[in-house]
C-alpha cells in the first residue's frame, strides 16, 4: 500500500488564483495512487494559517509523510509551524523549496531555518540554484534535487518559420515579477516595429491591470491584458505569439517558463535567481540583466532578424522541457515516498 500524505500549501485555485504546486503535484501524485489530504484552501491568510495548524494536528497520526510548500516571505512561517508540529509527533516532513528569495530568508532567519531544514526527512530543491544555496548553508545531508514538472503531452511544439514582434508574458501581476518592464520593452520595440504586440496573461496581485494599462497609455502603447486564464486557455492563446518574455526580479524554476519552452516559444528572460541554472544563454534562451529594458528589446530584435537563432533556441528549449516530464520526474518522488 502506498503512503498516505498530508500536503500543506496555498490551495487557492477555486478562489480564482493561479494553480500552485499543491494543485499540480498533488494531482499527479494522486494519479500514482497516493492518498492525499490537503490544507489549506482558506482564502484569508490568518484562517489559512489556522486551518493548516489544525489540519496537521488532526491528521498527523494517520498519515505517513507531510509535504510542505515552503516560500520565502510571510508563507515561510506556516512551514515553520507545521514542521515543528511534525517534530513533536515524530512525523517525517518534507519541505519543497518554492520561494525564489529563500536565500535571503536563510540569511535573515538562520535559527528558524535550521529548526525547519535540519530536522526534515528531505529538503526538495526544484532547481540547481536552490540546491547549491542550501548546500552552502550546510543543509546537504538530506537535500534532494527534484525539478518542477509538467506533462509534456499537453504541450504541442509549434515551429516558427518567421518571427514577428508578437510578445507573450505569463505570470501573476506582482511587483517581484516586474510586469512594467514588459511594457517598457514594448515601447522600445515600437521604435523599430510599429506592429509590435504584447499580451500579458496573469491574475492581479498587488499590481492591478488598471495601473498597468495607465502606464502603457503614458508610454503611448497598447497592451492586451487577459487577466487570469486557465492553463488550457493560455496554451491555446500562445499559438498567436512568437516570443515569450520573463521579466522577474526573483525566481526559482518558473513552470510558466518551462511551459513556454515546451510550446516552442523562444524565451528572453532576466538572469535572476535560478533562471541561469535552468536555461543556458543563447542555447535554450536569451538572458539579460535584471531590469535591463534595452537589452531585452535588443534580444527580441535579434530573434526577429535572425530566425535561425530563434529556431535553434526553440528546438533546444523543447528538448530541455522534455526532461521535466512527469513520466521522468515521478520516479524521483517514488524513491523518497516509499
Amino acid at each position: 500500500m502506498k503512503p498516505i500524505l498530508l500536503y500543506i500549501g496555498n490551495k487557492l485555485l477555486k478562489h480564482g488564483y493561479s494553480a500552485t504546486s499543491i494543485e499540480t503535484l498533488g494531482t499527479l501524485l494522486e494519479k500514482e495512487n497516493y492518498t492525499l489530504y490537503y490544507s489549506s484552501s482558506k482564502k484569508n491568510k490568518i484562517l489559512r494559517f489556522l486551518d493548516m495548524f489544525f489540519s496537521t494536528l488532526y491528521n498527523v497520526r494517520k498519515i505517513d509523510y507531510v509535504l510542505i510548500d515552503t516560500y520565502s516571505t510571510n508563507n515561510f512561517w506556516y512551514a515553520f509551524m507545521v514542521s515543528q508540529i511534525c517534530r513533536f509527533f515524530n512525523k517525517p516532513y518534507i519541505p519543497i523549496l518554492r520561494g525564489g528569495d529563500l536565500p535571503n530568508r536563510l540569511a535573515s532567519s538562520p535559527y528558524v531555518s535550521k529548526l525547519i531544514f535540519s530536522n526534515s526527512l528531505y529538503n526538495i530543491a526544484p532547481s540547481k540554484y536552490l540546491f547549491d544555496v542550501f548546500k552552502e548553508h550546510s543543509f546537504y545531508k538530506n537535500l534532494k534535487l527534484i525539478p518542477n514538472t509538467i506533462e509534456i503531452s499537453n504541450y504541442n511544439f509549434h515551429k516558427k518559420i518567421n518571427i514577428a514582434p508578437k510578445i507573450l508574458w505569463v505570470r501573476s501581476l506582482s511587483s517581484i515579477y516586474n510586469p512594467k518592464m514588459a511594457i517598457d520593452v514594448l515601447a522600445k520595440l515600437k521604435t523599430d516595429f510599429l506592429d509590435a504586440e504584447l499580451c500579458m496573461v496573469g491574475q492581479e496581485k498587488e499590481v492591478k491591470i488598471i495601473e498597468l494599462n495607465q502606464y502603457a497609455v503614458s508610454l503611448q502603447v497598447n497592451v492586451t491584458f487577459t487577466g487570469k486564464l486557465s492553463k488550457e486557455e493560455w496554451i491555446e492563446l500562445s499559438k498567436n505569439f512568437d516570443i515569450f518574455i520573463n521579466t522577474t526580479h526573483f525566481d526559482n524554476t518558473p513552470v510558466s517558463l518551462i511551459e513556454a519552452l515546451a510550446l516552442g516559444l523562444p524565451v528572453v528572460s532576466t538572469n535572476v535567481g535560478g533562471i541561469p541554472y535552468l536555461v543556458k544563454d543563447r542555447e535554450t534562451a536569451i538572458l539579460v540583466n535584471d531590469s535591463d529594458v534595452q537589452a531585452m528589446a535588443d534580444a527580441i530584435i535579434e530573434l526577429i532578424k535572425n530566425p535561425e537563432l530563434a529556431q535553434k533556441i526553440a528546438a533546444n528549449g523543447r528538448k530541455l522541457a522534455e526532461q521535466f516530464d512527469w513520466h521522468i520526474v515521478k520516479n524521483q518522488w517514488k524513491e523518497i515516498l516509499k
